[in-house]
């Protein structure tokens, strides 16, 4: 497991079963750095619209093994505790309330 902080400061847990997860999908792949790196540098932070308790941070990365995407790291926040439930790349943000946007 290991201990990750995010843009606000909180202490995020990534389990080795959910990296492994992640992992299992190839385009993932040789990002497991730029999870960290979007967590702590996010472009976009936005809640979930189907899961109050979830944000969503994203950051868009150029030229993945599938081009230009966004990396979208998933985190569930609970009483006490917060952790990466799932990452991905996307071709852009889902829509939900903005906690949190990087200016231009």
């Amino acid at each position: 497991m290991r201990l990750l902080r995010d843009h606000f400061g909180n202490e995020v847990r990534l389990t080795d079963e959910r990296a492994s997860h992640i992992l299992e999908h190839p385009e993932m792949v040789g990002l497991e750095s730029a999870i960290e790196e979007t967590l702590r540098s996010p472009e976009l932070v936005v809640e979930s619209r189907i899961d109050a308790t979830a944000r969503l941070y994203y950051r868009l990365y150029i030229g993945t093994k599938v081009g230009d995407k966004h990396l979208c790291v998933v985190v569930k926040f609970a009483q006490d505790d917060a952790f990466v439930v799932t990452a991905y790349l996307t071709d852009q943000p889902k829509r939900g309330r903005v906690i949190w946007k990087a200016e231009p």
